[in-house]
């Protein structure tokens, strides 16, 4: 494939794609700090695996419900400060802000107590992410109508999120360190605090420093007032609909659906393998090894996978090198059997290499796709719909994940695992490593047959951005000359 030359106006300045960046760390933070937050639900404040499931699960679904409304708002609001960024400096603050509060939990209170209070608060927390991430992502899908600088973007902002994924799994270390907190409970209401601060500065960076794009038929907005009400539910049910059509579209919700969530039900298995299977229950043996599995991983993505899928995208396209990449990240997930022997811990670094190339091609790949999808769905219906689509895609994201976490929780308790016990039965932790292998290798095959017949090629992009041009001219973004 002979990729077009950009040209100087579509390029991305590195500022800005830093800035942008910036966003998508606090974007992948709050999740990754969840991730390894939530293990202090069942091994220090003793609650049901099956509860804690529910508190990351329950959640997530509502927050999956709002994305779609706030993508809707997003994509009409006529202020001054644009159409993105108002919500991003808000949603920033009270997600922050939550995550602070939401960690302030006792073993001395009850677990409904727990329960309650933990589940009030994700509510706020979950409410504040989404008016922040929404308007982000499509903020992402405007910054540039080429189809190569759009996954560039794609992959510096990946990149930036993976030092999220870097840093979290020493927040487990951190947590359980005994020198700096009596309790890993204490740990964690002090950590968040941290966590809930670096979030709010990092995600304002977009909303401070980032250029919307000028909408080029402002007139096709819609009027957001209580007395539209009524006409702008009707616009919105169309929008979903029209949004849902775009078989394109669905191609891409449908992967990411399987990929992302067959990862993220297995997520914290790796944790409990490395504590319970290489260590037998011994945590102060297994020490930094689970640490040091997440950030190497996290690591693999940013400075090996990363480049290569944006390398490999620019030459055979951006569908052929999601093929590739999932591919790949099969034999990673293989490799876990062997690679995670109580004999060498060490050799539980080796599947990383691969099965990084699965979350790590994803995101880069499928968030430029959409992007390209966009630029479809305008030239079908006349309008800019960014902050639709990246809610609908996160929806489908944010649902499957609440299916998952809740799924991983049962499949803790049905494969035998005693949230009680240091040592584990055997059988439990052989079912354990099977779950932990064959739910990402069957969704990522699944993904591969979704997105096989996604026909949006480098050619056809640019030939649908040539009829917009033609339609209604360039685009232009805040500060340049029209």
């Amino acid at each position: 494939m002979n990729a077009i030359k950009i040209a100087k106006e579509d390029k991305v300045p590195v500022f800005q794609k830093v800035a942008f960046g910036s966003g998508h760390l606090a974007n992948q933070l709050f999740p990754a700090a969840l991730g390894v937050f939530m293990v202090v639900l069942v091994m220090s404040l003793g609650m049901n695996p099956i509860l804690a499931g529910i508190l990351g699960a329950l959640p997530r679904a509502i927050d999956a419900l709002t994305d779609p409304v706030m993508g809707f708002i997003s994509d009409n609001t006529k202020s001054k400060w644009g159409r993105r960024k108002p919500y991003i400096l808000l949603g920033s603050v009270i997600a922050g802000v939550s995550f602070m509060i939401m960690w302030q939990l006792n073993p001395q209170n009850s677990e409904l107590y727990n329960f309650v209070y933990f589940l009030i608060v994700s509510l706020f927390f979950y409410l504040g992410y989404t008016i922040f991430a929404t308007p982000l992502i499509g903020l992402g899908y405007e910054m540039t109508p080429d189809y190569n600088e759009r996954t560039r973007l794609m992959a510096v902002s990946q990149f930036m999120g993976q030092i999220a994924w870097m840093i979290a799994p020493w927040f487990w270390v951190i947590i359980y360190n005994q020198s700096l907190f009596d309790s890993a409970p204490e740990g964690a209401r002090i950590l968040a605090v941290w966590v809930g601060g670096l979030c709010m500065v990092l995600g304002i960076m977009p909303a401070l420093f980032n250029k919307e794009m000028i909408v080029p038929e402002k007139d096709k907005m819609k009027t957001l007032s209580m007395s539209e009400m009524a006409a702008n539910f009707k616009h919105f049910m169309s929008g979903i609909k029209k949004t849902f059509k775009n078989k394109p579209f669905l191609r891409l919700c449908g992967a990411t659906f399987l990929i992302f969530n067959g990862f993220q039900t297995i997520a914290q298995f790796a944790f409990f393998i490395i504590v319970y299977y290489l260590f037998n229950g011994d945590k102060v043996a297994a020490g930094n090894w689970p640490a040091w599995f997440g950030t190497i991983s996290a690591l693999a993505t940013a400075f090996l996978v990363i480049p290569i899928v944006t390398k490999i995208s620019e030459r055979i396209g951006k569908k052929n090198a999601f093929i590739i990449a999932t591919l790949i990240s099969v034999i990673g997930y293989s490799l876990k059997w062997w690679g995670f022997n109580p004999d060498n811990p060490w050799l539980m670094f080796m599947p990383i290499p691969f099965l990084s190339f699965g979350i790590g091609g994803l995101f880069t790949l499928m968030m430029s796709m959409t992007a390209d999808v966009c630029d479809l769905d305008e030239l079908k219906n006349g309008e800019r719909r960014e902050a639709m689509f990246g809610a609908v895609y996160w929806w489908m994201v944010k649902l499957g994940n609440a299916l998952a976490l809740l799924l991983s929780g049962i499949v803790l308790h049905f494969v035998g695992f005693d949230e009680h016990v240091d040592v584990q039965a055997a059988d439990a932790i052989v079912n354990l490593r099977i779950a932990d292998i064959v739910i990402p290798i069957a969704t990522a095959l699944l993904a591969i047959l979704i997105i096989f017949p996604y026909d949006i090629t480098e050619r056809k992009a640019n030939e649908i951005r040539e009829a917009l041009i033609a339609r209604r001219g360039k685009v232009h973004h805040e500060d340049e000359e029209i």
